[in-house]
């Protein structure tokens, strides 16, 4: 389980309790956000992931964490990886971080990782990926982040969390941040893991 931006991975927990709960042995991963570049966290979590015992390693990444899993998956290969969910991940690009790189100081609060822009057209083809979006515009970067597209989740909009040759894709009435303690999205998550499509209840 991969955080997003300016966090840690102690966000992850309520949803890693959950996914717990349904048989998963949950693993949360850390890494710098802000500082380190994409390919180094990406490095870094194909290190994490390699030292994991299990036979079945399954991805899931919100918001940069995301993007990190999909750089990791672009730059390593690893027989060991299962299926991967992406929760709310802008994996074309983020319209809210070249916003705030507008912003005096935006480029150095965001860090190399989120202004990253690479293309990961070629890699659903290669895996069983799934993602999903939420379309409940609320929160801080909504009030900060003047013409986000919608539909939104507030920081991400709808059509950034789409990758050609996704396995399966689900919107759900959920904020970006919202998302991460959401029942129902831990639902969604495990219905993609088990199956290799999302319940869409």
């Amino acid at each position: 389980m991969v955080h997003g931006l300016w966090v840690s991975s102690w966000v992850m927990r309520l949803l890693a309790y959950r996914l717990g709960r349904r048989g998963y042995a949950a693993s949360c991963f850390s890494y710098d956000s802000t500082r380190a570049t994409l390919s180094q966290n990406a490095l870094l979590l194909a290190r994490a992931a390699a030292e994991l015992d299990a036979n079945t390693v399954h991805l899931l990444g919100h918001s940069l964490g995301g993007v990190v899993i999909l750089q990791m998956l672009k730059e390593n290969a690893y027989a060991r990886i299962g299926r991967i969910v992406l929760l709310g991940a802008p994996c074309n690009g983020s319209y809210a971080a070249r916003a705030v790189a507008k912003i005096a100081g935006g480029r150095w609060l965001l860090g190399p990782s989120a202004l990253a822009h690479e293309n990961y057209s070629g890699i659903a083809g290669n895996f069983e990926i799934g993602g999903i979006a939420g379309d409940r515009g609320l929160g801080l970067g909504r009030l900060l982040i003047r013409g986000l597209p919608r539909p939104n989740d507030g920081v991400v909009t709808v059509d950034e969390t789409r990758l050609k040759g996704m396995r399966d894709h689900i919107v759900m009435n959920l904020s970006h941040s919202g998302m991460l303690f959401s029942s129902r999205a831990a639902r969604e998550i495990c219905a993609f893991l088990k199956g290799g499509r999302f319940a869409h209840h």
